[in-house]
């Protein structure tokens, strides 16, 4: 299933969707399992392909359903939201939206969603199956963040997590060795940034500006044993002791020339390709940037260099089923078809951007081939996950937890005041 992680979150203007819902269908009206469904998802050139090619093998198994999906290249998942919150204020209607982890808990408090208890009490058997085949965090997760009333109103659906892409050759030419195991501390990180940078030329890596917490922001927090939030939500925790020491962490490395100034433009992948940039963080995506750089086999992934102890943020897939919509029973038959070991094998196999919900496929070569050495790094990541955190207000969230961690980063403020007046801001929100 599709790409989640995308960084910044959420709905921010569902709460007008809230009159959307049920019109037309939501009265529970089934429709004839037939016909066409209307879809929406977040997906670039690249991803919209993958996503075509899923839609079409659907519907060869499925040939009196056709899928009439919408990708919006929004680029991260507020932009999406907004587009999405736009077009059903208009009058537009989906039978489904792929929904992140960053929207989910806001849309599913908005009354904008069918619940699916009882279309998974009708095929217990096919998902209890799916439920038994992913990791139990999944289910876990997407009832306690995304089912305020305790309700079901989403199928979990693949997931991404954090690590680093790593030139071979960078390293090799600096003399600097990577673990057998894929692990490191910030402190050999950083060491073997400087003997790369002296002997090489090349960059450490690439730091964002917080624009993307889940990853510019997030792993280098939970590697800390730190969070922007309380695992509940409810309160911030971005001026921790912990949180303090990972931004001047970062801050370092900026500061030593170890990454590139932050601001402007700069292609990581592709400065990654040249040998310009030994690493470069990401989930599965930036597997697709290898490929097409045709740099898979001189790169490795190593999993996020640790402080304290393994962490990382995990996003991933919602679908549910809109309320408004006209033809749930054949909304239904494509979730449960995406339940599926064919499904999540065909679009890992088209180029799927995360990692498959089915544990079996993660680990087969359908998902590992053609992919960087260490690949499997991302799907054990879940096992020391922290979702990324998405409460209602979410963009108001992301908005100041971004702007704090680039004053920090720039050195606008120093980085503790930084923190503190982010924090002091994120406390009305939640």
């Amino acid at each position: 299933m599709l790409q989640l992680l995308g960084g910044a979150a959420v709905l921010p203007a569902v709460g007008g969707l809230a009159g959307c819902g049920g019109s037309g269908g939501g009265n529970g009206a089934e429709g004839s399992g037939k016909g066409t469904l209307t879809l929406a998802y977040l997906g670039d050139a690249t991803q919209q392909a993958a996503f075509k090619a899923l839609f079409a093998d659907f519907n060869k198994a499925h040939p009196d359903i056709k899928i009439s999906a919408t990708g919006i290249a929004s680029g991260d998942w507020a932009t999406f939201a907004s587009t999405i919150s736009t077009r059903l204020a208009g009058g537009t209607q989906y039978d489904i939206v792929d929904v992140a982890t960053e929207g989910q808990l806001l849309m599913s408090s908005k009354n904008v969603l069918e619940p699916l208890d009882r279309y998974i009490a009708k095929d217990k058997a096919v998902v209890d199956a799916y439920y038994a085949g992913i990791d139990p965090h999944l289910k876990e997760w997407t009832k306690k963040y995304g089912s305020p009333d305790g309700r079901t109103y989403f199928i979990p659906g693949g997931y991404n997590s954090m690590v680093l892409y790593c030139n071979t050759e960078v390293f090799a030419k600096a003399g600097v060795e990577l673990s057998d195991d894929g692990q490191w501390t910030w402190e050999q990180f950083k060491a073997a940034g400087e003997k790369i940078n002296a002997r090489t030329g090349a960059y450490l890596t690439a730091l964002g500006d917080g624009a993307f917490p889940f990853g510019d922001i997030m792993p280098w927090l939970l590697t800390n044993g730190a969070s922007t939030l309380s695992a509940d939500w409810k309160q911030p925790t971005f001026n921790s002791p912990q949180a303090i020491e990972a931004a001047t962490f970062v801050k370092s490395l900026l500061d030593a020339g170890l990454a590139p100034k932050l601001g402007g433009t700069f292609d990581a992948a592709a400065q990654l390709a040249k040998g310009k940039l030994a690493t470069l963080g990401g989930g599965r995506w930036p597997t697709l940037d290898m490929r097409r750089l045709k740099i898979v086999d001189k790169v490795r992934i190593m999993s996020w260099p640790t402080k304290t102890g393994p962490g990382s943020p995990i996003g991933w897939d919602g679908w549910p089923i809109l309320r408004a919509s006209k033809n749930k029973a054949a909304a239904w038959t494509f979730l449960k078809w995406l339940m599926t070991k064919d499904a999540s094998e065909f679009y890992a196999k088209v180029g799927g951007t995360n990692v498959p919900a089915l544990t079996s496929v993660a680990a087969s070569s359908t998902f590992l081939s053609d992919a960087p050495k260490g690949s499997e790094l991302l799907a054990a990541a879940i096992a020391h996950g922290t979702p990324i955190p998405s409460p209602k207000q979410g963009a108001a969230v992301q908005r100041a937890i971004s702007a704090g961690w680039k004053s920090a980063l720039t050195g606008l403020k120093p980085v503790k005041r930084s923190l503190d007046a982010a924090n002091e801001q994120l406390k009305p929100l939640l």
